[in-house]
């Protein structure tokens, strides 16, 4: 299914000369969304939909800082979507048009606040935590039965990883999320925004990166499923739907999910109207359509992502809102973090580590 729309929204932006009055564009992360809502929205509305993806928000981000996106909605993480508001590249949410704005949780909308002031730009898509996704039988025939699964240490401890190169480790491609977590392994703030600080995470990273198989930000959903990897660093919404579509496949691979128990990084995916969109009017229904109980929770069921709408909990299927790796325990929700957007001066300095650890040089 899912190829199939992103076929169909290929085909519709080569065959568009101007949006339409009945067309939307919207722009979400890869393996985000139940396509059925896809179809639901269109027969609803009316409206066409042209749905495209993206797997990183360095990439959303150059689109949106280089103004012209074509995009009606997109869906930036919290300290991404900071620093664009900041400058000016998100037009302000009419509520009048979003009468099931009042389905949203007031809990996650006040850590929103954060990168959003009074929430105006923005609503709440998904949110959850980054940690590690594991083939429990495979990382304890190489690290033990004691392995440290929860921790830490189990990436950035090299000779933890040099034992777990020969079954594949794959890690995201995602400075803003990396350094905060080498800090936190250093016992540092996470979200430092000092180069001197940042800079002690340098040989922690640089470490472990020659036993790192890849640097990216999607391919270990499939990679874990298949066995083909023994742990990620990853999102837990993905590592979730690896350890799904393992048990779908009757693989005999079991992926098992968890925070860092030293603390992990809480992230928020926000969906936005670029200032500059072809069509406001479209993006403002869409929104409406997404906040709707039903909807949002038909969302996260099929993704295994927490989402910030209160009302849609009724709705959620058990093994999503029962499992504390998808909505944390209150005691687990007092070791996780969050991070602001680094100034530019200090955005280029975490660039050039990100570049150094990769190559390696």
């Amino acid at each position: 299914m899912k190829k199939s729309w992103l076929m169909m929204s290929a085909a519709l932006v080569m065959g568009a000369t101007a949006a339409t009055a009945d067309e939307v564009r919207v722009y979400n992360w890869s393996d985000y969304i139940d396509e059925e809502l896809l179809t639901k929205f269109e027969e609803e509305t009316g409206i066409d939909l042209i749905y495209d993806v993206f797997d990183s928000n360095e990439v959303l981000e150059t689109k949106m800082l280089a103004g012209g996106s074509g995009y009606d909605v997109v869906v930036p993480t919290g300290s991404f979507l900071q620093r664009q508001i900041t400058a000016g590249a998100f037009q302000p949410l009419d509520l009048t048009k979003l009468p099931n704005h009042g389905n949203m949780w007031d809990v996650i909308a006040e850590r929103t606040a954060t990168y959003d002031p009074d929430n105006a730009y923005s609503i709440n898509y998904m949110w959850g935590t980054t940690g590690a996704g594991v083939n429990v039988a495979k990382v304890k025939e190489a690290l033990g039965e004691d392995a440290p699964i929860d921790s830490l240490a189990l990436i950035f401890d090299p000779a933890n990883m040099e034992k777990l190169a020969s079954c594949g480790v794959h890690i995201l491609d995602a400075p803003t999320e990396l350094i905060p977590a080498a800090l936190a392994y250093l016992g540092e703030n996470p979200d430092s925004h000092d180069p001197d600080v940042i800079a002690k995470t340098e040989p922690v990273l640089t470490a472990i990166a020659p036993y790192v198989q890849k640097f990216h930000s999607s391919e270990y959903i499939n990679a874990l499923a298949n066995g083909d990897i023994c742990v990620a660093v990853g999102w837990s919404g993905d590592v979730l739907q690896a350890r799904d579509r393992a048990d779908e496949a009757e693989n005999g691979v079991e992926i098992a999910y968890n925070a860092f128990k030293e603390g992990s990084l809480m992230w928020f995916d926000q969906m936005a109207i670029p200032v500059d969109a072809p069509n406001p009017e479209a993006a403002h229904t869409f929104l409406n359509f997404i906040m709707d109980e039903h909807n949002m929770a038909a969302a996260s069921n099929y993704v295994y992502y927490a989402n910030g709408n209160k009302a849609s909990q009724a709705h959620l299927e058990e093994d999503v809102i029962g499992d504390p790796a998808i909505y944390p325990t209150e005691e687990a929700l007092g070791t996780l973090y969050t991070t602001t957007p680094y100034p530019a001066k200090v955005q280029r300095v975490v660039t050039r580590l990100w570049t150094k650890v990769k190559s390696g040089t």
